[in-house]
């Protein structure tokens, strides 16, 4: 029964404290967020520094917040802490390094909610000397040499540096304090060795400064390559060489010797052997210059010697006669060394090739002969194995010239320039074309570009002068002449004339009307007639005569008005005539007509006059008498 009361009230305090704390108010709000250094932010190397982070918080009520910490390097986290305490945040750097240097932040992060100090800038001053140490110091041609380079105490990433005197032999980057690299030397003698570091503190490497110097000496080996060659004076292209390559001396030699003979200009060795080889080959070039050069492990010998080679015969040079030569023509081609070493060899020794692209031909004199076609010549001498090749001779043939083809370019109008265009389609330039007229020469053009044409300028002066022209092509002595041109200048035309059919003024309604404009110029002319007033010609029509018509069948009073015509040739030149008016007079029939509906009208007044009086005196002779009886009877 106790053990039941006591869980009650247990269970009842718990509810309670629940309900307090469900009751409290968890808002809160960072205030700021400060990050300090000390002692201070430049410190000399060795300095414990400490990074303090303060936070300021702000609650309502007191209660606990989980708060995570996290302070940056550049970009880079490098102490991560979470804490419900609101102490300050501490991160040590013990006896600090040029490595330790950047800026700084610390971040806050509570429930969703962070802040960030501003950047603060750290820098340490100082980097310990470097240490330079060799694991031996006397050294024979070939050995190599373990070089160790440290910087003690420091820390990050490194880039150490090694040098002969001023001559940098190597580098190493490494994330160690300590860096080894093997070192050999080409040359003899003291070298005095140190190095350096650098530390990469970016943006910029803090550089340490230079070590201790330590010396070297580099011993010659006693032995070396010996190159011969045999024979090495008075040679000539052609006579037999023999090239050896040795290594001297060749007892006590411990190790594994190669040797190697080359030439230059060439990427491939002539031979290789153990301690000796030799290579046999036929001179051929002016100077050579052989390498006999011996490996031993680490080491390198080498020695050169130059031969010099004596000219058998020269170059051959290839020309050709004559100089110009139109295609399919004789041509001489002509191969020769203007130089040969009679001492060693005689002309009648010497004998010449003729290449092309085609063929290929032998002559013991050097004279080719051939059809001249558009072709790549070269010629080869040869003798006692000696085998050169003249520069390449391209043959160009000129073509003749082809029969010229002769045209106006532009219309030839009286007393205007046009222009008679000269053109072979075939044919070596230049081409010097002639113009003639009625055999007498005008003019001459010389063309010396392609797509080029002969133009020459040309008047017409007079409409009776017809011009009867030809063109001569000429190249090089080949001579053709075009057939020949005939040419009448259009004649521009003069002011028109407007003429009717039947005249003016006998122009009557019925009758029919032709309109004639009439001109003088080349025809064909093409007439065109209007009214006054209207936008488009009444008529248009082309005739090959001065002159044409435009007929209305039958005339109206409607065709009363102005009219005009115009007229134009080939001369490209418009013409006007001068209005003239037309009146439609009335027809002869209805003129009678009227007249005789006139006459009608007076005659049948005539008679109606008439006819009243007769009446009129009738009645006055019947009255009479009525008036007498009446008379009577009273």
């Amino acid at each position: 029964m106790g053990l039941l009361l006591l869980l009650a009230s247990t269970l009842l305090c718990s509810c309670i404290q629940s309900g307090i704390v469900a009751s409290q108010d968890r808002s809160f709000t960072i205030s700021s967020v400060t990050l300090t250094i000390e002692p201070r932010n430049e410190v000399p190397r060795n300095t414990n520094v400490t990074l303090r982070c303060q936070a300021k918080v702000l609650t309502k009520d007191n209660f606990p917040l989980t708060r995570k910490y996290i302070i940056y390097k550049e970009d880079r986290a490098v102490h991560t802490e979470t804490t419900e305490s609101s102490d300050d945040i501490l991160y040590r750097l013990p006896e600090a390094r040029v490595s330790n240097n950047g800026k700084y932040r610390c971040k806050l992060t509570i429930e969703g909610k962070n802040m960030s100090s501003q950047p603060i800038k750290l820098e340490v001053t100082g980097v310990s000397k470097p240490i330079f140490h060799l694991n031996k110091n006397n050294l024979t041609e070939g050995d190599r040499v373990t070089a160790t380079c440290s910087a003690p105490g420091e820390s990050g990433v490194f880039g150490f540096y090694f040098y002969d005197d001023s001559v940098e032999l190597t580098d190493v980057q490494t994330r160690s304090n300590s860096a080894q690299s093997m070192l050999h030397f080409s040359t003899l003698g003291l070298h005095r060795l140190h190095c350096f570091y650098t530390v990469d503190n970016m943006p910029l490497a803090v550089k340490s400064e230079e070590s201790n110097k330590v010396t070297v000496t580099v011993r010659e080996l006693s032995i070396r390559p010996v190159l011969e060659i045999s024979p090495e004076n008075n040679v000539y292209e052609g006579d037999p060489l023999i090239i050896s390559c040795r290594v001297e001396p060749s007892e006590h030699i411990f190790g594994n010797i190669e040797v190697y003979l080359s030439q230059d200009g060439n990427s491939r060795w002539l031979s290789m052997g153990k301690m000796d080889t030799e290579y046999s080959m036929t001179a051929t070039s002016p100077l050579l210059t052989f390498e006999c050069m011996m490996t031993l492990e680490n080491l390198k010998k080498s020695e050169r010697k130059n031969v010099t080679v004596i000219e058998l015969f020269s170059t051959p040079i290839l020309t050709m006669s004559p100089a110009e030569v139109f295609q399919k023509e004789p041509l001489t081609l002509t191969c020769k060394s203007e130089i040969v070493a009679s001492e060693k060899l005689k002309r009648a020794d010497l004998s010449y090739h003729l290449s092309s692209n085609e063929s290929f031909v032998s002559s013991g004199s050097g004279v080719f002969h051939v059809t001249a076609l558009e072709k790549d010549y070269t010629c080869i001498a040869q003798a006692r194995g000696i085998r050169k090749a003249s520069k390449t001779l391209t043959v160009h043939p000129k073509v003749a010239v082809s029969l010229p083809n002769i045209s106006n370019q532009s219309k030839p109008i009286l007393g205007q320039l046009f222009y008679i265009v000269c053109r072979s389609d075939v044919g070596s330039l230049p081409i010097t074309y002639i113009l003639y007229n009625h055999s007498t020469k005008l003019d001459t053009r010389v063309i010396r570009l392609p797509n080029q044409t002969a133009l020459f300028p040309v008047v017409i002066s007079s409409a009776k002068e017809q011009g009867r022209y030809k063109c001569e092509a000429q190249n090089g002595g080949r001579r053709i002449q075009s057939e020949e041109l005939v040419i009448n200048a259009i004649v521009p035309l003069s002011s028109p004339t407007l003429t009717t059919v039947p005249d003016l003024s006998d122009i009557s309604e019925g009758g029919h009307l032709n309109l004639i404009c009439a001109v003088n110029g080349s025809p064909p002319v093409t007439f065109k007639w209007f009214r006054e007033g209207d936008l488009q010609p009444l008529s248009t029509n082309t005739s090959t005569n001065p002159f044409k018509d435009y007929e209305i069948p039958v005339v109206s009073n409607q065709h009363s008005g102005s009219y005009y015509c115009e007229a134009y040739n080939q001369a490209d030149n418009k013409v006007e005539s001068k209005s003239i008016y037309i009146n439609v007079r009335m027809a002869p029939w209805k003129k009678a007509m009227i007249w005789g509906i006139v006459f009608l009208v007076i005659l049948l007044v005539l008679i109606a006059s008439c006819v009243l009086l007769y009446r009129s005196k009738r009645g006055k002779r019947e009255r009479a008498p009525e008036l007498s009886v009446r008379s009577g009877v009273l």
